[in-house]
This record gives C-alpha cells, structure tokens and sequence, in this order.
C-alpha cells in the first residue's frame, strides 16, 4: 500500500512539475533558443510565483524520493 502510495505522489508532483516548467518556458519565448538580454531583469509576479513554485515541488519531489527509496529498501 505505501509503495503505491508514494509512486501516486511522485507521478503527480513530476506532472505538476513538468507544467510549471512549460509554463516558464512559454513565458520566455525568446529566450528558448539561448538568446541572451542584454539588460537584467528581476523577476516580478506570476514569473516570481512560478519560479519559486519550482524550487519548492522539485525539492518535495525529491525528498519524496529519497523517502520511499530508504522505505522501501
């Protein structure tokens, strides 16, 4: 029951990932290709929200990871 608990967690933690990812990307299309701004720019509102949601479900992902691999072995 926990191995299907945790491989139902991780499925959904990875698509949401997946989906804040291509929405950043699709806020920087000009940037996909590597192209590079000349001036700097910080990040404001729904980018900051999106980039900050990224760090936090990565590092669930991961945590949740390590915890069923140390569980299940």
């Amino acid at each position: 029951m926990g191995d299907t608990a945790f491989t139902i967690i991780l499925l959904l933690l990875s698509i949401t990932l997946v989906g804040v990812l291509l929405l950043q990307v699709r806020g920087n299309a000009g940037q996909v290709f590597g192209q590079a701004e000349s001036t700097f720019r910080s990040r404001r509102g729904i980018e900051r929200l999106l980039f900050r949601a990224t760090i936090v479900i990565a590092t669930i992902f991961v945590a949740v990871a390590i915890i069923n691999v140390r569980v299940e072995g």
